[in-house]
């Protein structure tokens, strides 16, 4: 089982990073043969990813409900997730092109993904009694004590004093 940490937390993770999402949307169950291999593509991406971490990913989870399936992924840089997404020798670009061989916008499956830039302290996050999750992974979980009390604080916008939950046992 997880281990819970029973304790406010947040995410801290210096610098700039980015936070991709990317899935698919199955619009016609019944071609399982079309929406198959694009199900397939994820997972040996994210292993052959899991393996090299010098490629950039920081931390990806993925969320399944059918007929949606997406990645929250974590990277280092969009420099780092651009030049996987382009690398011939690793394993998105055949997927690509492969999609765009043999579905490419006839509806049978929808892709997408959503990239976003995130400026070095342009974040704030709390976990409670949670296992480590999301940013807490992709960076490392920290004390939501000190300036890190309030969203505020955690975007370095007070020192944390403005906690509506400070006068609470516990918070």
């Amino acid at each position: 089982m997880t281990d819970i940490i029973s304790a406010r937390m947040a995410a801290k993770l210096e610098g700039d990073f980015v936070v991709f999402l990317i899935g698919m949307r199955v619009n016609r169950p019944w071609k399982f043969w079309k929406w198959g291999p694009v199900a397939a593509a994820m997972p040996r991406m994210l292993i052959e990813l899991a393996k090299s971490p010098e490629l950039g990913l920081l931390h990806a989870r993925t969320f399944f409900g059918f007929p949606n399936i997406f990645v929250v992924q974590y990277w280092r840089s969009f420099e780092a997730l651009h030049a996987y997404a382009t690398d011939r020798t690793l394993a998105h670009l055949p997927a690509w092109k492969a999609f765009n061989r043999a579905i490419a916008s006839n509806g049978d499956v929808g892709i997408w993904h959503e990239t976003y830039l995130v400026k070095d302290g342009q974040h704030e996050s709390v976990y409670n009694n949670m296992p480590k999750w999301g940013l807490a992974l992709a960076g490392e979980a920290v004390p939501a004590a000190g300036r890190r009390r309030s969203a505020k604080g955690r975007l370095g916008r007070s020192d944390g004093d403005d906690d509506p939950f400070q006068d609470v046992p516990n918070s």
